[in-house]
């Protein structure tokens, strides 16, 4: 998708373009690079400690993943300042999977906090469990919350919004 195309309807669309192929997504958790912006950024290449997250080219072109080298460890998730990167598991179960994401708001949601899972340009998909809370100094204040939700939403959900008064499972 083209950056002005982005920008006119501010939802990315093209999510197909950046998924591994399908015996690799049933392997186990791999990234998900959603960066459109060129410009000179890299933290998520100096983060990755397996080196599957490349820039080919300058500075300024597109982070690419080689999911032959990526073992979905969510440390470039955090260190994205564009909060453009996920993690997702198919894998988790028959029916569900993990969707590894960016949270910098506080208060940070508890492990079993029911929460509604949000689409990209913010449409409520479905409610999900949050499965798991990591959030130590060295992210800088930004957490990664991993969200137990629906096969049908792995690759549509990429936030959500807490519940007024929350539950736990």
């Amino acid at each position: 998708m083209e950056l002005k195309e982005y920008r006119q309807k501010g939802v990315l669309k093209e999510i197909n373009q950046l998924l591994p192929d399908q015996k690799r997504r049933q392997e186990g958790p791999y990234v998900v690079i959603e960066c459109i912006e060129r410009i000179p950024c890299d933290p998520c290449v100096e983060s990755c400690p397996n080196n599957s997250i490349k820039i080919e080219g300058g500075v300024v072109d597109l982070p690419i993943a080689d999911y032959d080298l990526c073992n979905g460890c969510l440390g470039c998730i955090a260190r994205c300042p564009g909060l453009a990167i996920f993690v997702i598991d198919e894998t988790y179960s028959e029916t569900e999977g993990l969707i590894s994401l960016p949270y910098e708001f506080m208060p940070r949601p508890k492990k079993g906090e029911v929460v509604t899972l949000l689409s990209r340009n913010g449409d409520e998909l479905d409610d999900a469990i949050v499965h798991r809370v990591i959030d130590p100094p060295k992210y800088n204040k930004c957490a990664v919350i991993t969200l137990r939700v629906k096969k049908e939403f792995l690759n549509d959900g990429r936030f959500f919004k807490r519940k007024k008064n929350s539950m736990s499972l």
